[in-house]
């Protein structure tokens, strides 16, 4: 199980492409975080999500 912003999943052994996939996430102006630390773009399809771990996905917004 993980915590996607602040929601619990009954997900294992995803990296963070799979989990975007998996939430359907368009990854155009996303950041992510898992427990804490910023994963970059290129390292998401090695990135593996540890069972616990605490994710967050956000989206950059247009706007002032």
């Amino acid at each position: 199980m993980i915590t996607v912003n602040g929601v619990e999943h009954e997900f294992s052994g995803l990296t963070v492409v799979s989990l975007l996939e998996r939430l359907s996430i368009e990854t155009r102006g996303v950041a992510v975080a898992v427990n804490g630390v910023i994963v970059t773009r290129s390292n998401w399809p090695s990135t593996s999500i540890p069972d616990a771990s605490a994710v967050e996905i956000l989206t950059a917004a247009a706007g002032g």
